[in-house]
């Protein structure tokens, strides 16, 4: 007779929490999404027991014969709906997938360009001495101009200057549109390679509704979740241009993933990838990419609506940036707390010209495509807005102390504070009743 479990694994539990959690909460942070129930199906499936080393009928394991098809048909529909000649599956996720590609393209001390994490970039563009693109090449980083928007002219002056040979066009808070032919003109002027980090606004390009890099890049860079509402992976693409400057580039790029800096890739992942690219090429996906945008283009109107302060004054994607230093510097910390206590849940981050400091940050970002899966729309928008105004407006005496060594301490009382506070947990029941109306994944 088989004996029942009497201590169940308490993981399963948390796993539940966690769901609930979701469930009843509103998530506005922007590189975050939920996935359909195929794409989920298979992360759990045996493909993960299995070792591919290598890539399709170039394994270093045997019994890859039904992987390889996996993986070749994630390849061609990424192909198809791209517009690329070659891609790559097999990047673990973003970051991994742009030290391949400066791998694959720069030797240790080479110079490269990317937009300043101040301004809006990713670490893996370039930031200085703490990442691995920041210490192992010279770094040259852009910024913005007075309307909060890339320096186009000044990344050409300093392409001119310095000469890269990798410019990198991408950001992680940026709430405007990338000129890729800008880009691509820069580029091709001081024959630099043009690297496209769309891993934010992949689903958008996808559907039109942001500008393609295809045609203006030599390789394009994206994680596979995000706005492209598939597994967190990633996903690296040779464009007929980087061909034609480069006729080995593909090649180049493959062996930095395996064996340069990957061993044996995620089968699993590969397939929910193949299928979030089905998805891709359905028309009900068009429809969500145009969703995302006239949900963000919603929450901007009605969060100045409510007072706040956008940076650059609204969004072109699925991404806004509140900046709240209108409220006190590094104001971005109280916030992003107390909304959590509230239901809603954001990241803190810097704003241009940040006053105070990337541990307390002034600025809160906020994206639509979560909120947009659910099957939110226009009219959800203006209330969680309203939601943000008011916890904004319940805290904002909840000032940082100037002194560096009391803001831990402050920080430690408020949290325990705003825990308890009965304006903070009744906005937390109006947003769980509107919440727990929306399935985690609606289309």
């Amino acid at each position: 007779m088989q004996q029942k479990n009497l201590n169940p694994d308490p993981i399963f539990e948390l796993v539940k929490k966690e769901e609930e959690r979701q469930k009843e909460m509103i998530g506005l942070i922007p590189s975050e999404n939920h996935s359909s129930e195929a794409v989920r199906s298979v992360l759990s499936s045996c493909l993960s027991s299995k070792y591919a080393e290598g890539y399709p009928k170039r394994r270093y394991y045997e019994g890859n014969q039904i992987i390889d098809e996996i993986e070749i048909l994630a390849q061609e529909r990424l192909k198809k709906l791209f517009a690329v000649p070659h891609v790559n599956v097999q990047p673990y996720s973003g970051s991994p997938a742009n030290s391949a590609v400066e791998f694959a393209l720069l030797e240790a001390g080479d110079t490269m360009m990317g937009l300043a994490l101040s301004s809006g970039g990713h670490l893996t563009h370039g930031h200085p001495k703490v990442t691995f693109s920041g210490r192992y090449f010279k770094s040259v980083q852009y910024g913005l101009d007075q309307n909060a928007r890339i320096d186009y002219e000044q990344v050409r002056q300093l392409a001119l200057e310095h000469r890269p040979k990798l410019i990198v066009a991408g950001t992680t808070a940026y709430p405007f549109a990338l000129d890729f032919q800008k880009f691509a003109a820069i580029a091709d002027e001081v024959g630099a390679y043009l690297l496209a980090d769309i891993s934010h606004i992949t689903g958008l390009v996808a559907t039109g509704e942001h500008q393609s890099p295809v045609p203006y890049a030599h390789v394009v860079m994206s994680t596979t979740h995000k706005t492209f509402r598939g597994p967190r992976g990633a996903m690296i693409m040779v464009t007929q241009k980087g061909l034609d400057k480069d006729p080995d580039l593909a090649d180049k790029i493959d062996k930095a993933v395996f064996p340069a800096l990957q061993g044996g890739p995620h089968n699993e992942t590969t397939a929910a990838i193949a299928i979030a690219a089905a998805e891709a090429l359905q028309p009900e996906f068009k429809q969500y990419g145009k969703q995302i945008r006239l949900n963000a283009q919603a929450l901007a109107s009605a969060l100045r609506e409510a007072g706040l302060k956008l940076v650059g004054d609204g969004t072109d994607n699925h991404l806004l940036l509140i900046d709240l230093t209108p409220f006190g510097e590094g104001f971005g910390t109280q916030v992003a707390f107390a909304l959590d206590v509230a239901g809603i849940y954001a990241n803190r981050n810097t704003i241009p010209s940040e006053p105070c400091s990337p541990f307390y940050p002034s600025g809160l970002r906020i994206g639509t495509p979560l909120v947009t899966t659910r099957g939110m729309k226009e009219q959800e928008m203006t209330k969680i807005a309203q939601w943000i105004g008011r916890v904004v407006d319940h805290i904002k005496t909840e000032q940082l102390p100037v002194e560096q060594a009391a803001r831990r301490a402050f920080l430690q009382d408020f949290k325990k504070r705003m825990a308890k506070d009965e304006v903070l947990l009744k906005i937390r029941a109006e947003v769980k009743e509107l919440a727990s109306t929306f399935p985690l994944f609606a289309w």
